[in-house]
């Protein structure tokens, strides 16, 4: 997920010169960068401790930048034969331009070169957006795991699972 490609913001094809994009390996020193994004983005963001966390695990995470402008991340869990997606997110200026489908493009690419046979994800119930564009990628619902997520003081959320074969 490394290279770097050309192409013109998909909102902003016909206006604007092509723009180059690029993975780069999320580091420590992002972390405030994509933390921002996070509170813009959801209501129970990831913090700086589970950035943090993942970092020093090392799994596989990677930010789309164009330019100074992070467009989205993702964090990852390599197994055995299979890879856990555990964070997405397309910064919301970008949003609704591809990008997801592009970083989702990029995630399987690379699972398949780690030897992955499955791809896996948990995401919440409500985010309708995020399951349609998990359902048009191919996911298909495996099972929810009931009470998964906070969702306010004392009340949780379910997770659907999904699951892509690679």
């Amino acid at each position: 997920m490394n290279p770097a490609a050309t192409f013109a913001l998909p909102a902003q094809a016909a206006a604007a010169a092509p723009l180059e994009v690029a993975w780069r390996p999320l580091q420590e020193g992002d972390i405030a960068k994509v933390l921002d994004i996070e509170k813009q983005a959801y209501s129970h963001p990831w913090t700086k401790g589970n950035f943090a966390d993942a970092l020093r695990s090392a799994y596989p995470a990677q930010m789309l930048c164009a330019g100074p402008n992070v467009l989205g991340y993702l964090v990852a869990m390599k197994g055995v034969d299979e890879v856990h997606l555990l964070n997405l997110t397309v910064a919301p200026d970008f949003q609704r331009q591809g990008w997801a489908r592009l970083m989702m493009e990029g995630l399987v690419l690379w699972s398949r070169g780690q030897g992955a046979r499955q791809l896996w994800l948990e995401v919440r119930a409500s985010n309708s957006r995020a399951l349609e564009v998990y359902r048009r990628f191919g996911f298909v619902q495996m099972g929810v795991r009931k009470q998964y997520y906070p969702l306010a003081p004392n009340r949780r959320e379910d997770a659907v699972v999904m699951s892509l074969k690679l």
